[in-house]
């Protein structure tokens, strides 16, 4: 069976959540007998902790291939969805998996072709806060409501999302959820020399600094508490950049704040392996990778209580009210207080979400349901 994935920014690379579960997903559909073909953006490059990894046009046994697009923010995305669609229709696919609403405004091109089509909705994108309420936010729910009535299998990753189509569009959609790997942990040595971190010395969360993540929540929270704790926040802009600015005005008066931008690798794994505390403070999310990472990195979570989070994590994570700085604020003051509690959350958090969330159950799942 030969597939095309589309919709990503680029393959190998773990700079956004859907980027991060092509990496990990496609080698394994490889292994199953599926041959995968990944249509990245051709501005986008692989960053260098994959440089190296791609040779003669594959990666791990995945093709690669560039759509073309233009680099200008707004427009980047959606010409590479209806280039890579245009091309994916006259290749020789039995399958055509799209990924986000918005490149699936370009869904209906494979179809005219005869093509079978397959979208997974990683979260109801339109609610974003950075597309607004103008052409973008209208463009993605008009790509919602193309997958909806033209895709032949769609993916949704949590039982919320399932409701919504059903209640939104009468169509049925199949849940299958995102994994996860046993992470090796390492001792605290590039952060050290890098941020002068140590071990349970900082809180830290790892996101996109985009506005639905609830990071301004987090700062203001952090500000109203006295602890020896740092705070570090581990991510970049995703057309943000506004919004990055706001929250650098928020913390520059404390600098026990740490903005560490884009971090992977090594970097990454020592962050999470040395936290005392992850917090995901999100307002919306479809299944954050960055929640099952932090459990199974053995931390105590710290999060927003939308039911796509209390779903995953159940009670192997503490919750505050969505949005409510007060109320974060107070489980942040008691978790630095406490750290029986934070022992008591962080065992068996490992366990808990490794045996509930594994890629190869995900990548079979996916192999079904292209064979349906």
């Amino acid at each position: 069976m030969k597939v095309a994935m589309l919709g990503h920014k680029v393959v190998p690379s773990r700079r956004g959540g859907i980027e991060n579960v092509l990496t990990t997903l496609c080698p394994m559909l490889v292994e199953m007998g599926v041959e995968v073909t990944c249509y990245n953006r051709a501005s986008d490059k692989v960053e260098n902790e994959y440089v190296g990894t791609v040779q003669n046009k594959m990666y791990k046994g995945v093709r690669i291939k560039k759509a073309w697009t233009v680099n200008f923010r707004g427009f980047a995305a959606m010409i590479a969805s209806f280039t890579a669609a245009i091309a994916a229709a006259f290749g020789k696919y039995d399958v055509i998996h799209f990924h986000a609403e918005g490149p699936c405004a370009a869904l209906w091109i494979p179809k005219l072709f005869g093509k079978k089509c397959v979208a997974t909705v990683h979260g109801l994108d339109w609610q974003r806060e950075k597309w607004g309420k103008g052409f973008a936010s209208k463009y993605i729910k008009f790509g919602e409501k193309v997958l909806a009535k033209y895709a032949d299998e769609v993916i949704v990753l949590s039982q919320a999302a399932y409701d919504y189509f059903k209640e939104t569009y009468g169509r049925e959609t199949t849940i299958i959820h995102n994994g996860i790997s046993r992470p090796m942990r390492k001792e605290a040595k590039l952060i050290c020399e890098k941020y002068g971190l140590e071990k349970d010395g900082y809180i830290c969360v790892v996101s996109r600094l985009t506005a639905e993540k609830g990071i301004h929540y987090l700062i203001d929270a952090y500000n109203k508490i006295e602890t020896d704790k740092k705070l570090v926040i581990a991510g970049d802009t995703s057309d943000t950049d506004d919004y990055v600015s706001m929250l650098k005005e928020k913390a520059a008066g404390n600098p026990n704040i740490i903005f560490t931008g884009f971090v992977s690798g090594d970097l990454l794994n020592e962050i999470y392996s040395n936290a005392y505390l992850s917090v995901l403070p999100s307002d919306l999310e479809g299944m954050s990778l960055c929640l099952l990472e932090a459990l199974a990195y053995r931390n105590a979570l710290l999060c927003s209580d939308i039911p796509e989070n209390t779903a995953v994590a159940e009670d192997k994570a503490i919750y505050f009210k969505k949005g409510d700085v007060e109320d974060l604020a107070q489980k942040l003051n008691m978790l630095c207080d406490d750290v029986t509690l934070v022992e008591q959350y962080r065992d068996g958090a490992d366990e808990f979400i490794l045996s509930k969330y594994s890629w190869q159950d995900v990548a079979k799942a996916t192999c079904a349901l292209y064979q349906k």
